[in-house]
């Protein structure tokens, strides 16, 4: 891709193929639960890594930030809505693009060099049918299954904090997390998430399949996923607060 023009001509091949192979159901249906095992249930350690501090600096930086102007229990407040609204999601999909991205780029890319997409293609199967929808659906799918189990995660490392080093009873903790407390914040951070999932997976096979050069030109795929992935992030999560907030 030497430029915009390419770039855009590109995008529009792969809108127009992603139409087609989602439609072509018994090619990508076989891959579709082990890709939600691989992209999903085994970033579990990862998500839950990054929830369990995520909660316990939430708690105690909302403790600084509280002293003297505002009761301790709106501690509870702060850390669920912030883990429930923006961190949980945002940092979690910050995480996965790290993890998924860079691997569904490296393995399509890797494919590509060591034309192994040719070969898909000669035989007659779509490699967006076969690679993409199934990558891109099991992210979709399981970024907020994963979001949701760091949220609770986040939610107890906050009140384990606020319990253990700030002197609140479990009591005032549950107050200050119900005190506006919104169904609104759950849902909307889950759908935020599906939508990260479907960017990191959609910018990391379209990273790894226009990769060239050998293996030089799959650790450029693969660092351009992962950058490109946090970017879409951030960009979405943007456009999620100006759309639903």
């Amino acid at each position: 891709m030497s430029g915009p023009r390419e770039f855009l001509t590109l995008s529009g091949r792969w809108v127009v193929e992603a139409r087609r192979a989602l439609a072509d159901g018994p090619t990508w249906r076989g891959q579709l639960f082990p890709q939600m095992k691989k992209l999903g249930v085994d970033s579990v350690p990862v998500a839950v890594f990054v929830a369990v501090f995520t909660g316990i600096v939430l708690a105690l930086l909302s403790s600084y930030m509280f002293t003297r102007a505002i009761p301790l229990y709106f501690v509870g407040t702060l850390v669920a809505k912030a883990v429930m609204l923006e961190l949980g999601p945002v940092l979690t999909g910050m995480a996965l693009a790290g993890r998924v991205g860079a691997n569904v780029a490296a393995e399509l890319g890797t494919m590509r060099v060591t034309e192994q997409v040719d070969a898909l293609e000669t035989l007659a199967i779509s490699p967006h049918a076969y690679l993409v929808t199934p990558r891109v659906l099991a992210a979709t799918l399981m970024f907020p299954m994963v979001t949701a189990l760091a949220m609770a995660v986040g939610l107890l490392s906050g009140w384990f904090t606020a319990v253990n080093l700030l002197d609140l009873t479990s009591v005032e903790f549950l107050r200050g997390a119900r005190q506006f407390y919104n169904f609104k914040d759950i849902w909307f951070g889950l759908v935020k998430s599906a939508s990260f999932g479907m960017a990191v997976a959609t910018l990391g096979c379209f990273q790894g399949l226009n990769a060239r050069g050998g293996a030089e030109g799959v650790g450029r795929a693969t660092t351009r996923a992962v950058v490109l992935g946090c970017q879409a992030i951030l960009v979405l999560d943007a456009f999620w607060a100006l759309v639903l907030l």
